[in-house]
């Protein structure tokens, strides 16, 4: 499964309709990238190097990012 469509199924949410949530807000869900981490935040909607609290790593993108929208 993609971390777009992870992500979405956390937020309780179809991938298109938190695109276009996130699209109109001033933050926007975001998850770690690293394989096994499913590690969730609010990030900015340009983040694609937010810190993941359970790797400690900078790996969260937002949705925008992960959905090619920015």
């Amino acid at each position: 499964m993609s971390k777009l469509k992870q992500l979405a199924e956390i937020e309780g949410l179809e991938v298109m309709e938190m695109i276009e949530e996130a699209s109109i807000d001033s933050v926007s869900p975001g998850i770690c990238i690293n394989k096994g981490c499913d590690y969730t935040t609010t990030v900015e909607p340009d983040c694609d190097n937010g810190f993941c609290e359970n790797c400690n790593t900078y790996t969260v993108k937002s949705a925008l990012i992960l959905g090619g929208m920015i």
